[in-house]
């Protein structure tokens, strides 16, 4: 299979959502490591070469193969007025035929945090996913005590599904999740395929 480089940006009133470049290594590395204390209670436990040159390389290029193949679309979200690293989110495991679904995960820098801007990226996110995509179902975890993730769904639109046991490893231990989705409009009727 032939991959073509094809970079996706999102504008939007504060931010610019973009693929990773090799030269956002610095900033990312600062951002993950200033926010470390803040971020490692909700996520899966860091890679050895988490923060290294090689590991952000190897990022890169599985995000480039990513939106080439059609499988996921990896963002950094970097604020406009000062180009500023302030978080990522990913559409991942997108699913083609009849799910057209996709999972979303995101993270923002402890400074950059509660400021919205995480649901201005969400948003965006969201109506890229829906309309340029042509997805009509998107999913979302996160742990049932994470109180911000949880508000910052619901706020955005995604309906609370249920528990997934065991879902994800974040500590070293399985550890059960909450589950969100949000639905394109035109979901719950009928389809062309009837």
């Amino acid at each position: 299979m032939v991959f073509t480089r094809r970079k996706i940006r999102i504008e939007t009133e504060r931010l610019t959502l973009r693929t990773p470049q090799h030269g956002d290594f610095r900033p990312w590395v600062e951002a993950r490591i200033d926010s470390r204390s803040f971020l490692t209670p909700w996520e899966p436990v860091w890679a050895k070469d988490h923060l290294t040159r090689k590991g952000f390389t190897n990022r890169v290029y599985w995000a480039q193969r990513s939106v080439a193949s059609g499988s996921a679309v990896p963002l950094f979200l970097f604020r406009r007025e000062d180009q500023t690293l302030l978080g990522a989110i990913t559409l991942d495991n997108i699913r083609r035929g009849p799910a057209q679904a996709g999972t979303l995960g995101y993270w923002v820098a402890a400074q950059h945090a509660r400021r919205g801007y995480m649901r201005e990226a969400l948003t965006a996110m969201v109506h890229h996913a829906f309309t340029q995509l042509d997805l009509s179902r998107l999913e979302a975890a996160c742990l049932p005590e994470n109180t911000p993730s949880r508000g910052l769904l619901e706020k955005s639109g995604f309906k609370y599904e249920g528990v997934a046991q065991s879902y994800l490893q974040i500590d070293n231990r399985w550890r059960t999740h909450v589950l969100y989705a949000a639905l394109r409009m035109d979901r719950r009727g009928r389809t062309d395929a009837g």
